[in-house]
């Protein structure tokens, strides 16, 4: 039986790369804590995930309520984990409330703390608070899904527009490809950073803006992988078939040259996944990323930085990002032994 209708030739590609157990194992612990990290709110959140009162259900993680649906004066939104609204509805013959593993929101200030913040690991705090009284172990969740999300999001918009770039220039040559490649060069030597610090100081970054500044320059890691691929192949002898019986320049690079320059291209996409999270934590680390107040492990660097009598916050910050990258790079080495062609 064909696994999943694929072609010979993915058959023994997929084949290689579940022999490298290294990269397979990785690939399974990193889909784990992704699905697991994108919910969230049903893990680490300071709002119950059902409650029951007077014969009702109520779910606070998907709806608002107001505290007079629980017999409070305000018509605000509940605040659960304050005592008064916590005795109204435990006071109604069979109310309560489910709460999840972590009854804490990235945003949470504990107020109950014995020890003056940053407070040590505890059966409360799993991973301890920051200098703010915040839950560590529910800022790593969050932050974990944000930092995946925002570098898969500048992968996949990155990956398009540096296959096209590099499409047209390998393909057509000549002029184009002499000044795009001239483009190239200036554009990848301007500063950044630079550019980020002196934009800070008139937008307030968050995580569209940063993607959408990063984007402009994250483009050209895959151009001169596709440029090369398109070059070679658009003088073989099937380019040269499809030509002769009338085929359009668009379908040939994207029918016939494509498929077979995405086999390089995609063995790179782990190794940019890679850097968007690195470039992201750095960014926060700086002060130049997302909001204040936002979870972000580059932000969690920098505490651990400024709290050197905390070291969970740095140790932890250091467990979290050398898995998460340690696992990308074994991913990305077994993708890559997978499409070699030499094997």
């Amino acid at each position: 039986m064909r696994l999943f209708n694929l072609s010979p030739l993915n058959q023994r590609r997929f084949a290689r790369f579940r022999a490298n157990r290294r990269g397979w194992w990785s690939l399974h612990l990193f889909m784990v804590l992704f699905v697991l990290s994108l919910g969230a709110e049903l893990i680490a959140n300071d709002k119950p995930l059902a409650v029951g009162y007077q014969g009702e259900l109520y779910f606070p993680v998907f709806k608002r309520y107001p505290e007079t649906a629980f017999g409070g004066e305000f018509p605000i939104e509940a605040d659960y984990r304050s005592p008064y609204v916590q005795e109204l509805i435990t006071e109604a013959g069979d109310g309560w409330m489910l709460w999840p593993p972590i009854p804490y929101h990235y945003d949470t200030i504990n107020y109950d703390l014995q020890v003056p913040a940053p407070a040590p690991p505890s059966a409360d705090n799993w991973l301890g608070t920051d200098d703010q009284a915040r839950d560590v172990m529910s800022r790593v969740i969050y932050g974990f899904r944000i930092s995946v999300l925002f570098a898969l999001t500048l992968t996949i918009f990155s990956s398009i527009i540096g296959v096209i770039a590099g499409a047209v220039q390998g393909f057509y040559g000549g002029r184009i490809d002499l000044f795009g490649q001239r483009f190239i060069e200036v554009w990848s030597g301007l500063p950044v950073l630079y550019l980020l610090i002196i934009l800070a100081s008139f937008v307030q970054p968050n995580f569209w803006w940063l993607l959408g500044i990063m984007l402009l320059f994250s483009w050209m890691a895959l151009v001169d992988v596709v440029r090369a691929e398109f070059l070679r192949g658009r003088n073989l002898e099937y380019v040269r078939a499809a030509r002769a019986l009338g085929a359009s320049n668009q379908v040939i690079m994207f029918r016939h040259i494509l498929p077979n320059a995405m086999v390089a291209t995609l063995t790179f996409f782990p190794f940019i996944l890679t850097g968007g999270v690195i470039t992201l934590t750095s960014l926060d680390f700086l002060g130049f990323g997302l909001p204040p107040g936002a979870p972000s492990l580059g932000e969690l660097i920098a505490q651990g930085k400024s709290n050197l009598q905390a070291p969970w916050l740095g140790i932890t910050a250091f467990v979290v990002l050398s898995l998460m990258l340690s696992l990308l790079v074994f991913i990305g080495e077994a993708l890559r032994d997978a499409f070699d062609p030499r094997k």
